[in-house]
């Protein structure tokens, strides 16, 4: 006797057994008549690279958005223009052209003008004077660039920035010297680690410029103290960091190492430094952001000097785009020199861009 087929379950029915309808498979197509539900695209998921068109405009972007938000505020006085800026005093005694005052301390010297009969004075909205346009900013860079400071007693910004350039280079190598040898043995070995690790991770948390005072009493007053804090910023990080770099070796390498019969110092020469060469270079690159940070905190310690002194010096002048000017040309000089080093890596480690 042959078997009589069931009929199709609707959505909702319960088949034989009391069993529903499996769900569909991936990559099965649905039966005729019953409707598929729309799948949600996930923006979060496996990271890969983008485009390199889109890439660029993305990056263009990033640097785009603030100087736009900036821009804004500058030049749409409806946004954030809390002062008057005085283009006409009329015969207001304490107002001077160029001076900036409050709206509501304007508004009233221009109703008691009205009052009395006298000159009305005739002002424009403005934004505080430490928070000058864009287009200020760039004519004060070129300017700090290329001309002479008008003070006599102020100093040229690139001669500022060329001594703050050789604080960090200093800074930089010295801890460089003792901090990457340490760090890659504390990564190889670890009764090194246990004996140099917990004091150095104890003293990373001590700030830097709280030595400033013990390294003037011990190095005097001019450029010493200043490379010493930038040491002292860098060095217990540099270590902890190129250790850990170091512990990501593949074990069997060493093992494969050590049954062919490297030891010791000529195991970490051959085989160790090797394999960690391109992350260990990327970490520096890293490190040596962390190096400008400590800058401006160190160049305070002692003598003033470098490009630390021309921003608290055009500070106290109210020249506050030419202060925008000298951060803008820190940030300038620390993206060149991280593209020149990634740009360097690729050529030294062809083998790992990625890591370079």
């Amino acid at each position: 006797m042959r078997a009589r087929p069931l009929p199709p379950l609707a959505d909702g029915d319960v088949g034989p057994a009391g069993l529903a309808p499996l769900p569909p498979v991936a990559g099965v197509a649905a039966p005729a008549g019953r409707a598929r539900r729309p799948r949600t695209r996930s923006w979060i998921g496996v990271a890969r690279p983008l485009p390199p068109r889109r890439r660029l405009a993305l990056t263009l972007l990033s640097f785009l958005l603030p100087l736009g938000l900036w821009a804004a505020v500058s030049y749409l006085p409806f946004l954030w223009h809390p002062l008057v800026e005085v283009v006409n005093p009329g015969e207001v005694a304490w107002m001077e052209p160029g001076m900036r005052v409050p709206k509501a301390a304007f508004a009233e010297e221009v109703a008691a003008a009205g009052t009395a009969g006298t000159e009305v004075p005739v002002g424009r909205p403005a934004n505080p004077v430490y928070l000058p346009a864009p287009h200020e900013v760039a004519v004060a860079f070129w300017t700090t660039l290329t001309a002479a400071p008008p003070q006599r007693d102020a100093i040229w910004l690139p001669a500022s920035l060329w001594h703050s350039i050789q604080i960090i280079f200093w800074g930089f190598t010295l801890s460089s010297i003792v901090g990457v040898p340490l760090g890659v043995l504390c990564g190889a070995q670890p009764t090194i680690a246990r004996l140099t690790e917990p004091v150095i991770e104890f003293v990373r948390y001590l700030p830097a410029p709280a030595f400033g005072a013990l390294m003037v009493a011990i190095l005097g007053i001019y450029d010493g103290p200043k490379i010493a804090i930038i040491v002292i910023g860098t060095f217990f990080q540099q270590v902890l960091v190129i250790a850990n770099t170091t512990r990501r070796v593949d074990p069997l390498l060493i093992e494969a190492a050590l049954t062919m019969g490297s030891r010791n110092l000529r195991l970490i020469r051959r085989v160790i430094v090797p394999a960690v060469l391109p992350q260990l270079y990327r970490d520096q690159r890293i490190l040596l952001g962390w190096a400008w940070t400590y800058l401006i905190v160190a160049e305070l310690i002692g003598t003033s000097s470098g490009i630390t002194f021309f921003i608290t010096q055009q500070a106290r002048y109210q020249h506050f785009d030419n202060v925008y000017a000298a951060i803008l040309v820190i940030g300038l000089v620390g993206i060149a020199t991280d593209i020149a080093l990634a740009l360097l890596g690729r050529r030294l480690f062809p083998y790992a861009r990625a890591e370079a």
